[in-house]
């Protein structure tokens, strides 16, 4: 029988609160059944950093989740953090070593919402930080309906692979949970999709041997096909 590939999936982790007064790890049901249902295995990675490379020979692609929290601007280049900005470290830092390690293999990694703007960060892009703050009459990213349901449409960018997922589409309505977006794009992407207001909503490594895609909006909750296709596509990736 042919082995299923494994995805390993980053962590959330809080030092105590809302769930346990003591340290806990978390992720959404939703992340781990997108996996499964395109075929993969899930493999939940905590922040063992003296596991790192035994992580990377088990797993066949990385899925980067998103959260409620945000990359410290000191990893792009910027001395002040806008008063919205919350931050991680001990999960950036885990990321950025995991996500460096797995893009040197050439595996395929997936990044959802922040872990878009991790990935577009550790390989030299930049971040808005607030959107509201920057960008006049921007639409509602941070949509205040349900994300199972979409909360605005994203122009897909023709000829590039996302294009392609999405069957030659060119809008499609996304759900929407950020307040940052990508400012310059990492150096060895491009942008595959953006909003009507501008702010960009996907990138993708601009080379046909890796899959790496980011997007902004949250195709765990698969509220369209092209949501389903990236999945599928990306586990596609993980299997060859």
């Amino acid at each position: 029988m042919t082995r299923k590939p494994v995805i390993g999936i980053t962590l959330d982790s809080d030092i105590g609160g809302s769930y346990s007064r003591y340290p806990w790890y978390a992720i959404r049901y939703n992340y781990v059944d997108a996996v499964v249902a395109a075929g993969g295995v899930p493999l939940l990675l905590p922040y063992s950093y003296n596991l790192l490379q035994e992580y990377a020979s088990l797993i066949d692609g990385l899925l980067i989740p998103g959260g409620f929290f945000d990359i410290c601007p000191s990893h792009y280049g910027e001395t002040t953090s806008h008063e919205t900005v919350k931050v991680k470290p001990d999960r950036t830092e885990f990321e950025f070593a995991i996500t460096k390690l797995i893009k040197e293999q050439g595996k395929p990694i997936l990044g959802i919402c922040g872990g878009m703007q991790l990935m577009n960060v550790i390989f030299g892009g930049t971040l808005i930080q607030h959107i509201p703050a920057e960008i006049e009459n921007c639409l509602a990213h941070e949509q205040p309906n349900p994300r199972h349901e979409p909360g605005h449409e994203i122009e897909i960018i023709p000829e590039t692979f996302l294009h392609k997922l999405a069957n030659g589409e060119i809008r499609v309505a996304v759900n929407s949970a950020h307040h940052q977006a990508v400012r310059k794009v990492a150096p060895g992407f491009i942008m595959n999709s953006k909003a009507s207001d501008g702010i960009i909503e996907g990138i993708e490594l601009n080379h046909p041997a890796q899959f790496a895609m980011g997007l902004q909006w949250h195709p765990e909750f698969h509220i369209s096909e092209l949501d389903r296709s990236i999945f599928k596509h990306f586990i596609k990736a993980a299997t060859t």
